[in-house]
């Protein structure tokens, strides 16, 4: 492709390189998981077809004297079976690399990426894109007709929806927060991250949010609160705890792009009173019904996406931007105990699914950060913790348990 084209980065991944970190990597991993061994020829070839519907991927992210760009690339990606840690460093200034890596291992074929290139939606495109044409080799003739590319032109997969429909608005930011409270403890030593893989039957969880009248979202981020309420010491209990969780933009705007366009909404409670998990479930609820209705989506941006428009800050050197970026994401993250994100119930073409087994993923993370997907009955959560002490994920757990949910869980090795 050569470097014919550049693109400019969108203000939330000029958050995302201005943080970049040897733990917190700011990639994340999706995965999904075939009913058969993964054939490593076969899944290099799939790859190389899947860049031509998403040419976005093929991009080295470069330094400018105000901000980073992007531009086209020739490097090409070469799939190999997995040996490194999930959500690797996929960005290092002045290296030349791909910001995509895609591994495989046993049944299972991983796409790790920089956030700088995309959010959930658009990389889980292309995961399935890399699927089916995978599914297309391996079984010549069966899928011909099958098509996961949404139909929108380059120029849409490659369109910054913040600047194409928050370009030029006041935006609101919504009422200030407080500090949350933070697990605290030893963190994992050599930047690591542990990862936990929580399976469990949705006709088995389901019920229970329904019961309540609640979406399966508030139910667990209602389990996650009560986990870290756990770990709290009564001193600290003054202190709100937190969710953050990532919104889907492309369910309020007309937008197709494969780029970043996601905001994220927050949900609080202080333990000052005993409260019961449905309680807690319904209250949580309530308050994410209240931060999605379509006119607060659309008023609340983060103030990241207006930085670019102040014409002082846009003569300010790049070195300079970037800390001024790192600090008021310190003093954001301050204001959050957890990232939940999820991810929806997967919906490939349904000649797919006899192939298809599960999808799950993980985010990095300096903190706890947990990934939800639904595949059929399956719900699979994907949790990154930075820290030693695992009581808030085995807290977790053991309310799932107690709920009457058969749970498998699979974590990996750490060098403590």
């Amino acid at each position: 492709m050569g470097s014919a084209n550049w693109y400019r980065i969108d203000n939330v991944s000029k958050v995302f390189l201005a943080t970049i970190g040897k733990r917190d990597t700011r990639s994340f991993r999706l995965s999904c998981t075939l009913k058969e061994e993964v054939d490593p020829e076969l899944l290099q070839q799939a790859v190389i077809s899947a860049i031509e519907d998403r040419p976005q991927v093929q991009v080295r992210i470069r330094r400018g004297v105000f901000w980073h760009y992007m531009e086209d690339t020739d490097l090409m990606p070469v799939v190999k079976k997995e040996d490194d840690r999930i959500c690797p460093l996929l960005y290092v200034p002045s290296k030349t690399m791909l910001h995509y890596q895609v591994t495989y291992f046993g049944k299972r074929i991983n796409l790790d990426i920089s956030h700088v290139l995309a959010d959930g939606t658009g990389a889980m495109e292309f995961l399935n894109i890399i699927v089916l044409d995978y599914l297309k080799r391996k079984y010549p003739g069966e899928y011909t007709d099958v098509t996961i590319h949404s139909g929108a032109s380059e120029g849409d997969l490659s369109q910054d929806s913040y600047r194409q429909f928050f370009g030029s608005k006041n935006l609101s930011h919504g009422p200030a927060r407080k500090k949350a409270y933070h697990i605290g403890g030893l963190k994992l030593p050599y930047h690591q991250l542990q990862f936990f893989e929580i399976h469990l039957s949705t006709s088995q969880i389901l019920p229970r949010a329904k019961e309540l009248k609640v979406s399966l979202t508030s139910y667990l981020g209602a389990l996650w609160m009560m986990a870290i309420r756990e770990e709290m010491p009564p001193r600290k209990l003054h202190l709100p705890v937190t969710i953050s969780l990532p919104v889907n933009l492309r369910n309020y705007f007309p937008s197709k792009t494969a780029r970043n366009f996601f905001n994220s909404v927050n949900v609080t409670h202080v333990f000052d009173r005993e409260i019961s998990l449905d309680e807690l479930a319904v209250e949580f609820d309530a308050s994410l019904k209240d931060q999605l209705t379509e006119e607060n989506v659309k008023k609340q941006m983060d103030n990241f996406e207006t930085i670019e428009h102040v014409a002082l800050v846009r003569v300010v050197p790049l070195s300079i931007k970037q800390w001024v970026v790192q600090h008021f994401t310190k003093k954001s993250n301050l204001k959050v105990s957890m990232t939940f994100s999820n991810m929806g119930v997967q919906k490939p073409p349904k000649s797919l699914g006899e192939r298809i087994e599960n999808y799950s993923g993980f985010c990095s993370t300096n903190t706890i950060f947990s990934t939800m997907f639904g595949y059929g009955d399956n719900l699979t959560l994907g949790v990154s913790s930075a820290y030693m002490n695992t009581g808030v994920v085995k807290n977790f757990v053991r309310f799932l348990s107690a709920s009457g949910a058969d749970i498998t869980v699979c974590a990996t090795e750490v060098i403590k």
